[in-house]
């Protein structure tokens, strides 16, 4: 599966324009909260406040990551294997060791 963009990258993953826009609009969010973070450390929020926000946005990242992962199984997982190659689970297993 070569990249649609350039022909060199090994894989690729095309997404439809409601999804880029639906995942773009989830990392605007995601800024906002990190300059929130921001403004309230250089305001001297309190501790408490601060890491309940960090937390939303642990959280927020999470979500994010598992909407990504569940699309990457649904598309790219099933296409490999209905395309005969059922070592693809060796690189789900590898992704699960290095996003947990």
């Amino acid at each position: 599966m070569k990249c649609q963009s350039c022909g060199k990258c090994p894989k690729s993953k095309h997404r439809t324009n409601e999804e880029k826009d639906r995942l773009k609009k989830r990392l605007s969010t995601l800024e906002g909260q990190i300059r929130g973070i921001s403004q309230m450390i250089h305001d001297d929020r309190y501790c408490n406040d601060v890491l309940i926000q960090i937390s939303a946005v642990n959280n927020s990242l999470k979500s994010l990551g598992n909407s990504i992962l569940k699309s990457h199984m649904d598309s790219c997982m099933v296409k490999e294997i209905q395309d005969g190659n059922v070592e693809i689970t060796n690189d789900i297993m590898e992704l699960f060791k290095k996003i947990n």
